[in-house]
């Protein structure tokens, strides 16, 4: 696979790169993948944690995080939207079942993906709802979103909510009528054939995962438990975060979307109008985000100075992120352990730029 792909593109630009990564401390470990064309190549590099007990393989599991926002939630709403049970325009009540304050009655579906429903970024939920036993955390938790206010008027401008997302898994709940984990497996990993993408992977026999944050909350370092509180509160599945993967099986996920966006592949429950729209319609006149999937902010995008405005992309806060440039027929994916053993280390800032601008400079010299 790398040999091939050494013909296309310089890879001793992106070995350096990361290597000079892992001795500023940016990361303990990652792995890249990349796809140009129908060449592959996918690497991994330095350990698991900060401990550098154990290397990173190619079968480590690293916690996606909001990867799981455009992997998972956004392409179950695809889903539905093709067979009619929902459109853009569904608002809350329908897409929930249930009743709503006058506040919310009007937020729709294409509001709550684009990230300009109203609803704020982030709450910490997980420090009421750990006093409740598990069955009764979701029911506790869509009653204490909906009752609280909004933090701008719906549509009026946008803010990446996290809350949004966790609404958009309440709905996928109700309309599909089995538990969210099982249907992003049935319907959108399997028809995939990919494997080594999960929720829960602890609980499906896998042991070899990148480490991420030391919790404070949780004492102890999380590894193959999600880092998301609000997510593990759930029993680590939610629409906003709770993903795992390896590298290979995380670039043959967004290599099979931009197939899919390209008509190279079909999805059986996937539409690729849809698709597109989704990748290309944007949540306002000076919003860089799309129905799910960010797009590349100019200037200071986080996939760098050579990106082109036709791609798309999600960050994930334990130091993930894939970008698609469409125009390029380039996928990269970026996986590390950036929060282990801090979140305070935000060094993935600066280099994630440099990073991508060293792997589109490297498929230029072989242009």
């Amino acid at each position: 696979m790398e040999l091939l792909f050494i013909e296309i593109m310089n890879v001793s630009k992106i070995h350096r790169c990361i290597e000079d990564g892992l001795r500023d401390t940016v990361f303990p470990g990652c792995a890249v993948g990349i796809c140009t064309g129908n060449s592959l190549f996918s690497h991994v590099y330095g350990y698991t944690s900060d401990e550098k007990k154990e290397k990173i393989t190619k079968n480590t599991l690293f916690d996606l995080a909001s990867l799981t926002k455009p992997l998972a939630t956004t392409l179950a709403c695809l889903m539905l939207i093709k067979e009619g049970k929902i459109n853009y325009n569904t608002t809350l009540e329908s897409l929930l079942g249930c009743s709503v304050p006058d506040d919310k009655k009007n937020i729709n579906l294409a509001q709550l993906l684009s990230h300009s429903s109203g609803f704020a970024a982030h709450y910490d939920f997980y420090k009421n709802l750990e006093k409740y036993p598990l069955e009764k955390r979701k029911n506790i938790l869509l009653k204490d979103i909906l009752h609280r206010p909004l933090s701008y008027l719906p549509g009026s401008k946008t803010l990446y909510s996290d809350v949004g997302f966790i609404l958009l898994f309440f709905m996928l709940e109700f309309q599909t009528k089995v538990s969210f984990e099982t249907f992003v497996h049935d319907y959108i990993v399997e028809p995939m054939h990919i494997q080594d993408v999960c929720y829960n992977p602890k609980e499906k026999g896998y042991s070899n995962f990148a480490s991420t944050e030391n919790c404070p909350w949780r004492n102890k370092v999380m590894a193959g438990e999600v880092h998301d509180q609000n997510t593990w509160i759930l029993g680590g599945v939610s629409g906003q975060a709770g993903l795992f993967g390896t590298i290979d099986s995380v670039l043959a996920m967004v290599v099979y979307i931009k197939d899919v966006f390209q008509g190279r592949k079909n999805h059986p429950y996937i539409d690729r109008e849809l698709l597109q729209e989704a990748f290309l319609k944007r949540g306002g006149p000076e919003s860089s985000w799309g129905l799910g999937f960010d797009t590349p902010s100019q200037p200071g995008s986080s996939a760098g100075r050579y990106i082109s405005t036709q791609s798309c992309g999600h960050l994930g806060f334990t130091g993930t992120s894939f970008w698609i440039d469409f125009d390029r027929d380039i996928a990269v994916v970026l996986l590390t352990n950036r929060i282990n053993p801090t979140v305070d280390n935000m060094k993935l800032r600066d280099f994630r730029p440099l990073f991508h601008d060293i792997v589109f400079e490297s498929q230029m010299d072989r242009d």
